[in-house]
């Protein structure tokens, strides 16, 4: 694409739908067309900020693993660092853990207990919002952590599977809504 403003219709229309991946029911949000496109990916950037400037987050928090993508481009461009949740067992110093339910189990995710300093505002990011469980998870590291979630944003947020109520203590923004 070579046009000078992207929407996020452009955006939307560039994730392709897989369906029955990784298992069957599931229609899986292939955001790499996104990601492979120089515009679309800095535009998707750019709305993920939008709200924000240098100087309002003291780092952006990315969930593991597709999160990390979005959340380092989001704090370069708010001149920032970036602190990683990861799954359980991933990160290598003390860390506090916080689990929760999925559709189909439970997991746990962990941050570093010395991530960044108590009171630190920040900006949470991940590629999808779906049900809101990992989101709502890493949202409770944060507290745990000593900082505040001043905001939320996604790439993909799936409407019918209402994640954002989860979220409800949050501004909770995404740049493209299915």
């Amino acid at each position: 694409m070579n046009k000078k403003h992207i929407t996020p219709e452009d955006i939307r229309s560039s994730i392709r739908n897989i369906p029955d991946f990784p298992q069957p029911g599931i229609q899986f949000k292939d955001i790499t067309p996104v990601l492979g496109n120089y515009n679309l990916f800095h535009a998707a950037i750019n709305y993920m900020c939008k709200g924000f400037k240098p100087g309002d987050v003291d780092a952006v928090v990315g969930i593991d693993a597709r999160g990390f993508i979005f959340a380092a481009a989001v704090a370069l461009k708010l001149h920032t660092g970036m602190v990683p949740i990861r799954k359980k067992g991933k990160l290598p110093f003390l860390t506090y853990e916080q689990s929760y339910e999925l559709e189909y189990g439970s997991n746990t995710i962990a941050i570093h207990i010395d991530a960044f300093e108590k009171g630190s505002r920040i900006l949470l990011v991940d590629d999808l919002l779906a049900t809101g469980g990992t989101a709502s998870a890493a949202a409770e590291l944060v507290k745990k952590a000593s900082g505040n979630v001043v905001g939320v944003r996604f790439l993909i947020e799936l409407s019918e599977l209402n994640g954002r109520n989860k979220l409800s203590d949050f501004p909770v923004k995404s740049v493209v809504v299915f």
